[in-house]
C-alpha cells in the first residue's frame, strides 16, 4: 500500500499514529500565570540534546477557552517553564485520566488524584513520585505547519530521580517499567532489555 498523506488513507484509522512507535510520554505539568495547574501527557515528546540537556514536545490540539492551543502551551507562553514528569506502567490509569479534555479551570492533579511537589529550579508542581521529572524552561515554542501545532523546547535545570530507579549507579527503566505510546489506543511498557555495543567501543 501507498498514499500521499494529502489523499487521505481509505482505513479506518489513521496509520501514521502506529507507525512511529513507541513513543515515550511527556507527561508535562505547568502553571499558569493566575496559578492555575495543568497536567497532560504528550506522546509528541523526546530528549534532543546532551550540553546543555534539552526537550520537546508537540501539541497538536487547541481548545474552545485555549483559542489556537491547549492548558499547557498557554500556561507555558505565560510563565516560561514546564516540567516534564516520566510516566511508569504503575501509574498508567492516572496518566489516561489526565488525557481527558477538561476547562482550563480544572486541576488534573485533583483530578486523576496525584500528589503533587514544588520543583526546585522552577514555579511549578511536578507529579510526586514518579521515577524522575525534568524541570524546563522554556527556550522557543515553534508554530509546526497546520493548524494549532505547536514545537515546544526546554532547557532542563533540574533533574529529580526516585532513590528505588538507581542501580549501581545507572537509571534502571526497568525498576519501573516505562510506558510508551503506540498508535491508536494501544500502549506498551518497557520490562526487557538487551546492549549492544558500538564499533568505536
Amino acid at each position: 500500500m501507498f498514499y500521499r498523506p494529502e489523499d487521505g488513507h481509505g482505513l479506518p484509522h489513521n496509520p501514521f499514529n502506529a507507525i512511529v512507535t513507541p513513543r515515550p510520554i511527556g507527561w508535562i505539568s505547568t502553571r499558569g500565570a493566575d496559578g492555575s495547574e495543568n497536567l497532560a501527557p504528550y506522546s509528541f515528546f523526546n530528549a534532543v540534546a546532551y550540553v546543555p540537556p534539552q526537550v520537546m514536545f508537540a501539541s497538536t490540539g487547541a481548545k474552545p477557552d485555549r483559542g489556537p492551543t491547549k492548558d499547557s502551551v498557554s500556561n507555558i507562553r505565560e510563565t516560561g517553564v514546564f516540567c516534564v514528569n516520566i510516566v511508569e506502567y504503575a501509574t498508567r490509569e492516572k496518566m489516561n485520566v489526565t488525557s481527558g479534555t477538561y476547562g482550563k479551570d480544572i486541576d488534573e492533579f485533583d483530578k486523576a488524584g496525584l500528589d503533587r511537589l514544588e520543583c526546585e529550579t522552577i514555579p511549578c508542581s511536578r507529579v510526586a513520585g514518579t521515577p524522575a521529572a525534568l524541570e524546563c524552561r522554556l527556550t522557543e515554542v515553534v508554530p509546526l505547519k497546520g493548524a494549532a501545532n505547536f514545537l515546544v523546547l526546554g532547557e532542563v535545570t533540574g533533574i529529580h530521580l526516585r532513590d528505588d530507579c538507581l542501580k549501581n549507579g545507572q537509571f534502571d527503566v526497568l525498576s519501573f517499567e516505562p510506558l510508551a505510546r503506540l498508535g491508536y489506543r494501544d500502549y506498551a511498557k518497557v520490562d526487557a532489555l538487551f546492549s549492544l555495543n558500538r564499533p568505536d567501543d
